[in-house]
């Protein structure tokens, strides 16, 4: 590889990482609204230089995560509970048409990791295990969004899970939904395997309203 091609992979790489390490502890509210982002601290705290902080702060404005203010520099903006109430909305249309077509196009593999997945959901809901319940709920989700054979709604499906990861961790660290979000993802199972599209958008439906009275207000 060239070196100056090999140089420029390594700071694009090191810029995503710094800006998926910012986004995160923001969505997760280690940084709070309207909170300063001194690039001097984060360079710090981060261990890299000021430049692949720079980049990652022009790249969460653009996403609408930090205001950029001259002489003042990055200031937090997050997500707000406006925002959290339309991706609930937006998710609603679109993750009820991938369980649509996902019903029409779904594989016995696919079929049989979404069974997998259940069992160990119900496994770590006995156990109260959140971070593996988080880890599991989200593959239920990333299965049948790839069982829909849409790349452009994978694409914008998992846009909007990562806008709410900070409410489904509120959530399911809460033994009573916990257990209704596997009870409704099995009823979406079944409609799956018995390739009832009408059903599986409606199931989807209703999971996704009742899992936005969990959302988290601020």
């Amino acid at each position: 590889m060239d070196n100056t091609i090999g140089e420029e992979y390594i700071k694009s790489s090191l810029s995503a990482k710094v800006f998926t390490r910012i986004q995160d502890d923001i969505l997760n509210g280690v940084f709070k609204p309207g909170e300063r982002l001194a690039e001097t601290a984060l360079s710090s705290i981060l261990g890299v230089s000021r430049t692949p902080i720079r980049e990652a702060l022009k790249q969460l404005e653009l996403e609408g995560l930090v205001k950029v203010i001259p002489n003042k520099g990055a200031i937090v903006t997050g997500v707000s509970n406006k925002d959290i109430n339309d991706i609930y909305t937006i998710r609603k249309l679109i993750e009820g048409l991938a369980a649509r077509w996902a019903a029409n196009n779904i594989t016995s593999q696919e079929l049989d990791t979404l069974s997998e997945t259940l069992a160990l959901e119900q496994y770590y809901i006995e156990k109260n295990d959140v971070t593996h319940l988080l880890k599991y709920d989200s593959m239920f989700h990333d299965t049948l969004f790839s069982a829909s054979k849409s790349n452009p709604l994978m694409f914008v499906l998992k846009t909007f899970h990562m806008y709410v990861q900070r409410s489904r961790n509120y959530a399911l660290s809460h033994p009573e939904r916990a257990r209704m979000v596997h009870d409704e993802h099995k009823a979406i199972l079944d409609a799956l395997i018995e390739r009832d599209a009408d059903k599986a958008e409606k199931l989807m439906i209703e999971h996704i309203t009742n899992a936005s009275r969990y959302t988290i207000k601020n």
